[in-house]
């Protein structure tokens, strides 16, 4: 049995979203305008802290316990040919992360991070959205769950991260279905197509907007119609975050048109939420203008499995450090501009 009964039921916790804590906040501005430095001269370091303790509800923020997840879910789109990697792949990286050879087992070990890998039915493949629905409400449920259940409240900063061949087509089409548009606007080469490739793309993501066009009203029909059972763990982890007062680094394109629908449902619901980087896809920068996230990192990667987000989490913990072990001006004896 899931934690949402009925979409009614997740929509209802989408909307019911923790308020932040600018009190702690505004404590962490107080604490870095004495330190040893100009005002706010730190620039971006300053506001993830204040994000930090905004998030957590906590004055004095922690890095402690920083998470990775990372979601697989297989995509029936595959069968159309948008993929330059076969689909069986999908399962492989899933035993390549077992195994510790990804890259994504780098970075987390070098940003100080606990990896999990959440397979979902990775050998079922979603039906294809071009001519059904990718999931059935209960599937679509289901997932979220996975994800939502997979965050702990002792987490102090989660990153969210994916892998599934074709992916790149049903985040596509999730975008193209809640900001609109033409399809061929929001789909790219993803793990490296041809241009007969990216043509067979753009004509499944616009074949499958024509499909589902009476679903495109609603956020999470739109995410069960158009999207995968990876991108509905991340939905739901995204929201457990809010929930339990995480702070979230989001990753490339995929994860971050598999959170969007929680933006289209309320204004504020991904302001717990950080863009860890901006990948090479093409249409992740459009989508991140769109949310009105500015990326900690543009290092042209493309690679997902939560790589960009994970390698943003160096980037806080050196605000963190500034934060936690700046002398104040007074500590220090030095004089004050």
């Amino acid at each position: 049995m899931t934690a949402f009964q009925t979409l009614d039921a997740l929509r209802d916790a989408c909307l019911t979203m923790p308020a932040p804590d600018e009190a702690g906040a505004e404590a962490v501005w107080q604490r870095q305008d004495m330190l040893t430095k100009p005002p706010r001269s730190l620039g971006r370091l300053e506001e993830i802290v204040a994000w930090l303790a905004r998030w957590q509800h906590l004055p004095r923020p922690r890095l402690d316990k920083v998470k990775v997840l990372v979601f697989a879910g297989s995509h029936g789109v595959t069968a159309r040919g948008v993929s330059a990697y076969p689909a069986e792949v999908t399962a492989q990286m899933v035993a390549n992360f077992a195994a510790g050879g990804a890259a994504i087992n780098q970075l987390a070990r070098a940003a100080g991070a606990e990896l999990s890998v959440v397979p979902l039915h990775v050998e079922q493949p979603t039906a294809d959205i071009a001519e059904a629905p990718a999931m059935s409400e209960a599937e679509f449920l289901e997932a979220v769950e996975a994800g939502y259940s997979a965050v702990h409240e002792s987490t102090d900063l989660l990153c969210i991260g994916e892998m599934g061949i074709g992916n790149t087509t049903v985040a596509a089409a999730l975008c193209a279905g809640l900001f609109g548009g033409e399809p061929g606007g929001w789909t790219g080469r993803g793990t490296g197509v041809d241009d007969a490739g990216l043509d067979r793309k753009t004509a499944a993501v616009a074949a499958a907007l024509q499909r589902h066009r009476s679903a495109l009203a609603d956020p999470l029909a739109v995410a069960m119609c158009l999207g995968g059972r990876e991108q509905a763990a991340m939905l739901g982890a995204a929201l457990a975050a809010r929930h339990r007062h995480v702070p979230l680094l989001l990753d490339g394109f995929v994860a971050t048109a598999a959170l969007a629908p929680l933006a289209k449902l309320a204004p504020d619901g991904l302001a717990h939420a950080m863009a860890g980087h901006v990948s090479a896809e093409a249409a992740h920068r459009r989508l991140l203008d769109e949310l009105g996230l500015p990326p900690l990192l543009d290092l042209g990667m493309r690679l997902g499995e939560g790589s960009g987000a994970c390698l943003a989490v160096n980037i806080v913990r050196s605000a963190l450090a500034c934060f936690d072990g700046m002398a104040t001006f007074g500590d220090a004896g030095v004089s004050q501009g």
